[in-house]
């Protein structure tokens, strides 16, 4: 069993990569993972993100290293390829704005320092969509692509030490040319999984290339692989990761109907046992990822780290781990659950004991209306004054944390009302009043006003008498609890920011 589970701050320190899709991401060794290139909102991207695993540190290293051009580094580029091998990271190809890219780069990450390479023999021609795997340590074996003006099938091996490209001569059946498919050495042969096919139609097909070892003494030839089990249905865009005796394969984009050919998106986990020779769902225990593509995963131990991608309209920012059971991760979610649960319940018996005491109380020194009195604030849910907005019902509450974590927030389970929530008090807690902007203090306000009256709720079904003596800073929040939006003003900004990070250290949630 596993269970997917969405990072949090905790998780990481330094500067997360920002949003993107059709990135590259690599492991160097067991100590690091290399992010680079992209595209987010159209805007194509050179820049390198490293995750330090040991030290669960994202940083971004000052690179050196200039090509023909004269700038630091490879153009800006997405759906290039990259391999790595030792300390070395290798960069072919890809795209930028409408341009397919044939240039061939290194980074060597223990200097940070770029090359462009001058390499010679059978060179491929410039494209995008292509993928590539590592034979050996020495080797990279790439297939297929998009060139501009056709679907490419040809195969192409570069030697890293002689810097000599050699088209590979493959003779019996081909596979279909296609762009957006995996590509991935798994001992002796390269397995090629799905992608998009000349004429566009989405492929789900599975074929093996032999041939690439030169101590085998194969003659290189395809065949079509058609194994038992649950196999992933017609996708380009996914991933195939490879840890210990399987590959997992997520996500990717296909088509659904028969004649519409609508857009799917797909956020399923699919695994090919390499010692059975067949597919399985994987089992996972916990709502997985907002379904995308042109994402990375990467495999660090027993985890896989699951980063941005693209789902026909948003461009992801958010990161995910995939873990095992019995992974410090996955039993921090469950106790999260067994705490949510628990919560629920409480406030739903402390909602149940308001409606008691406000039966009880009908005469106008209430208990409710002394309590009232005495806190100086308007508390009662029935307020005209005061109305409580749920987080999925606060329109611009959902759009900003759209906007901060580039998904969708919606009742549908796309992301949760807990999580649209920890993403901006996360935001607001780290905020200062200058770096907030006028479209946040509407929602803002209005989430100060819920963890105050959640608190009070929780207080009246515990024990309505020590509620005076119980709710911090009383003083401090008699003004903004009972004001609408409407009312603030710019210089209203530092003190509810500051109260409501009170609030929030405090443990009002």
């Amino acid at each position: 069993m596993h269970y997917w589970v969405r990072a949090s701050s905790s998780d990481f320190g330094g500067t997360l990569p920002q949003p993107r899709s059709g990135h590259t991401s690599v492991n160097i060794g067991k100590s690091k993972i290399v992010v680079f290139g992209g595209l987010v909102d159209k805007k194509f991207l050179s820049d390198i993100t490293v995750y330090d695993i040991e030290n669960k540190l994202w940083f971004q290293p000052e690179c050196t290293g200039s090509g023909s051009d004269g700038q630091v580094g490879p153009s800006p580029r997405a759906f290039h390829i990259a391999i790595a091998i030792d300390c070395h990271m290798f960069i072919f190809g890809g795209r930028s704005d409408r341009k397919r890219l044939g240039d061939f780069w290194v980074l060597d990450t223990d200097i940070w320092q770029w090359s462009e390479l001058t390499s010679f023999g059978d060179l491929p021609s410039a494209r995008d969509f292509a993928a590539a795997s590592v034979i050996g340590n020495r080797k990279i074996v790439m297939y297929g692509g998009w060139d501009g003006k056709k679907w490419l099938s040809d195969v192409y091996v570069l030697d890293t030490i002689s810097l000599e490209w050699m088209e590979l001569t493959v003779s019996g059946s081909l596979p279909p040319p296609r762009c957006g498919h995996t590509a991935t050495m798994v001992e002796k042969r390269l397995l090629v999984y799905g992608g998009r096919g000349g004429g566009g139609p989405i492929m789900g097909d599975l074929w093996a290339l032999k041939g690439l070892i030169e101590e085998e003494n194969e003659t290189p030839g395809w065949t079509q692989l058609k194994l038992p089990g649950q196999a992933p249905s017609p996708r380009c865009g996914h991933t195939i990761t490879s840890g210990g005796h399987y590959l997992l394969l997520f996500g990717g984009h296909g088509t659904g109907g028969w004649l519409s050919r609508y857009d799917i998106y797909h956020n399923d986990s699919v695994v090919l046992d390499r010692l059975s020779a067949q597919w399985k769902r994987l089992a996972t225990s916990s709502e997985p990822p907002p379904a995308r593509a042109y994402h990375s995963m990467t495999c660090i131990g027993s985890r896989y780290l699951l980063f941005g991608g693209f789902d026909g309209k948003s461009t992801y920012g958010d990161l995910w781990w995939l873990v095992p059971e019995d992974d410090p991760i996955a039993k921090r979610m469950e106790a999260a659950t067994q705490i949510n649960v628990l919560e629920n319940k409480d406030v739903a018996m402390a909602k149940d004991n308001l409606q008691s005491v406000v039966k009880e109380s009908q005469t106008e020194v209430s208990a409710l209306s002394e309590l009232q009195k005495k806190l100086e604030i308007s508390v009662s849910l029935s307020s005209p004054e005061l109305q409580i907005i749920d987080e999925l019902e606060d329109t611009e509450f959902v759009e900003l944390a759209s906007q901060l974590t580039g998904e969708r927030v919606a009742g549908n389970g796309l992301i949760s009302q807990t999580q649209a929530a920890q993403v901006l008090r996360d935001h607001w807690r780290n905020s200062t009043p200058r770096s907030i902007q006028l479209k946040e203090l509407g929602p803002l306000l209005r989430d100060y006003q819920r963890l105050i009256t959640h608190h009070y709720i929780a207080k009246i079904g515990s024990n309505l008498q020590s509620i005076e003596s119980g709710f911090p800073g009383k003083e401090a929040h008699s003004l903004y609890h009972i004001k609408k939006a409407s009312q603030l003003r710019m210089d209203d900004i530092p003190k509810l920011l500051a109260e409501y990070k009170q609030i929030l250290s405090e443990g009002m949630k």
